[in-house]
């Protein structure tokens, strides 16, 4: 495959290096120095890196204003086109479809927080006193939302090519699993993904009924959406009654 070639920064580009310019102390600079090159990346620009991991809750703290939701917003795009082209490259006889349905579970804050846990990236975070205290460094969302600034970053710094082989590593073996698993998948983690995103909103299950005997016991859990209800499905547990559920909710919501 044909990378494009590096191009001068643009203006917003270099605004982003601007900003990433402050002040992190040699301690901090040397856990820097140790991830990347741990993660197989060489950062010319640390303050970028730093800035990847800098959770707008500290920003609120100190007052600054830099944090790493511009490279988020970036890393997100750049991470789907490289899934995008891993999926389109990989599997010749998936549809449009497949595809996309494939790419929405391999790029879902459950799997991207799961990376980023296993590269270290919660110990890592620049958060503030409340996030802290309430546990931040293990939230989904937070570990998920700063993977991907760490790819917006390392475009910045290093250019697409570099992007490509640290999201290319990482994605490649999930892509499997979710190939492999689909039976597996997290269904209610991805149906809750999908309402927060249309409808500002979270799903609610209820249980309808249970059946048999305490041994051999069987639950009806329905969820509602947005105002619509689907199920109830039958399951073994609570759990997989619930995941049953949400996995109709989910497919019959999925524009795909």
């Amino acid at each position: 495959m044909a990378f494009p070639r590096k191009k001068p920064l643009s203006v917003p580009e270099k605004k982003d290096r601007a900003a990433a310019r402050v002040f992190i102390d040699s301690e901090r600079k040397k856990i820097l120095q140790l991830f990347s090159k741990v993660s197989g990346l060489k950062f010319r620009n640390p303050n970028l890196l730093n800035l990847a991991f800098t959770h707008r809750s500290s920003c609120n703290e100190s007052g600054r204003k830099d944090n790493n939701e511009r490279l988020e917003f970036l890393g997100d795009s750049v991470l789907g086109a490289v899934t995008a082209a891993l999926l389109y490259e990989k599997l010749p006889e998936k549809s449009e479809g497949e595809l996309a349905k494939i790419k929405s579970v391999v790029v879902s804050e459950e799997i991207l927080s799961g990376i980023a846990l296993e590269n270290g990236i919660d110990r890592l975070l620049v958060l503030g006193k409340g996030e802290e205290q309430t546990g931040g460094r293990t939230k989904k969302a937070i570990l998920a939302d700063a993977l991907e600034a760490l790819i917006g970053a390392v475009y910045l710094d290093s250019g697409f090519k570099a992007a490509w082989n640290f999201v290319s590593r990482r994605i490649t073996p999930e892509i499997v699993k979710v190939l492999e698993n689909r039976s597996a998948q997290d269904y209610k983690s991805l149906l809750q993904e999908y309402c927060q995103r249309a409808y500002k909103s979270y799903p609610a299950y209820s249980l309808v009924k249970r059946s048999g005997p305490e041994h051999d016991r069987l639950f009806f859990i329905q969820v509602a959406v947005n105002g619509e209800i689907y199920g109830p499905c039958a399951g073994r547990s609570k759990k997989a009654a619930e995941q049953e559920a949400a996995r109709l909710a989910w497919e019959k919501l999925s524009p795909f």
